[in-house]
């Protein structure tokens, strides 16, 4: 009997050859090689410049801008016993670990413009200003007063620990959570989490932009943004144990969705008093150079409504310093909003939302349904941890 050739005839070589390149080629094949004819490796994407985790400020507040697409809040307890200078050590550890992207945690993520922004609560607060001489009033003390229009279940309203993490990878926020939650341990008991992304970013000022929320408008045009209006309204200049830092109001809101689209477009801005597509005043004017609260029709009205949330929310009509928004659109656990704001007078905000109170447009479409107010500790780097200036390790 003849033994098999088990060599490959030159015909069978061209056919597989031929089937190699075809699948090479497709593979290959981009959707814009594929209708311009022209073939190549796709792209990869751009990675997102890092944020500096150390600094003076913690990252996640004024940097990176625009904020990233995505976020995720965590608010928990300390269990008790717990020392919080320990825990915040720790914390700022592995904040600088996943930054750098050198956490095995990550799970093998780049973590691109990760940042995690950590406050602790006035409970807290209360604690470390009693143990600290010449320190009984310090900034953070203070619990959010109820308003109106709340639906707010005990275990969402305050809190002693707030971790803000945000990302432009969605992968990169829930690992980046799990990683400092696992740190953390049995040490803290966690309250409530929200998720939350970013409208389109719409420009709105120089080297400024703020994204659209889920009723259509742009969200957060009017802040501090100069360096100088940071100093005076965003960061907190003393005590030196919170120079550096901030203070952060944090509310989940659900929106009434169906009834506003059921106003026309001109109702809803004037619900707003703005234009929806442009974010300009319905006063006239640039979007970032704010409304002309004293222009009348021929007939003697507001151009922007007595009761639109431009004229009722507005800094110098309240009388208060402007707050740096951070907000991102929600979707569960009901289409909302979560909205966070940045100050360093709390006043800032109750006065603001108490003036809203009265006769805001805005405040009709919506029910809060989580509300906390928080210290954002100054800024950290590798002599000095997360937290030191105001608790002890």
């Amino acid at each position: 009997m003849r033994r098999a050739d088990h060599r490959p005839s030159r015909r069978a070589f061209l056919d597989a050859t031929g089937a190699l390149m075809a699948a090479g080629l497709t593979a290959g094949c981009t959707a814009e090689s594929a209708g311009s004819g022209r073939h190549g490796a796709p792209a990869a994407p751009a990675s997102p410049a890092p944020v500096p985790a150390l600094g003076r400020h913690q990252a996640g507040v004024a940097l990176p801008q625009p904020a990233q697409g995505n976020l995720l809040v965590v608010v928990a307890d300390l269990g008790t016993g717990v020392s919080p200078g320990a825990l915040l050590a720790e914390l700022g550890a592995a904040i600088r670990t996943l930054t750098a992207g050198t956490d095995p945690r990550l799970l093998g993520l780049a973590p691109g413009d990760l940042t995690v922004t950590v406050g602790v609560g006035p409970r807290l607060v209360r604690a470390a200003g009693a143990a600290l001489p010449g320190a009984a009033d310090l900034p953070g003390t203070t619990d959010l007063p109820r308003f109106s229009r709340e639906r707010i279940a005990p275990h969402e309203r305050g809190g002693d620990l707030l971790l803000q993490i945000c990302a432009s990878d969605p992968l990169v926020v829930p690992v980046a959570a799990a990683a400092l939650l696992e740190r953390a341990g049995d040490r803290v008991r966690e309250r409530w989490r929200q998720s939350g992304r970013r409208g389109p970013n719409v420009p709105v000022g120089k080297d400024l932009a703020a994204p659209r929320n889920l009723l259509g408008f742009i969200d957060g045009i009017v802040g501090p943004h100069s360096a100088a209006e940071q100093r005076r309204d965003l960061w907190l200049a003393g005590p030196p144990a919170v120079a550096g830092g901030t203070l952060a109001v944090v509310r989940r809101m659900e929106l009434d969705l169906r009834r506003f689209a059921a106003l026309s477009v001109a109702e809803q801005e004037a619900v707003f008093g703005r234009r929806r597509a442009s974010g300009v005043p319905l006063s006239g004017g640039t979007v970032a150079a704010g409304p002309d609260l004293g222009a009348k029709t021929p007939d003697g009205r507001y151009l922007v409504p007595a009761d639109a949330h431009a004229r009722r929310a507005h800094a110098t009509v309240v009388g208060v310093g402007l707050m740096l928004r951070r907000s991102y659109s929600i979707d569960a656990p009901a289409p909302g909003l979560l909205f966070i704001s940045f100050q360093n007078d709390l006043r800032t905000f109750t006065a603001t939302l108490t003036h809203m109170d009265a006769a805001d447009a805005l405040l009709g479409f919506t029910t809060t349904t989580a509300s906390a107010t928080f210290l954002i500790l100054p800024g950290f780097d590798r002599q000095r941890a997360l937290g030191s200036g105001l608790f002890a390790r």
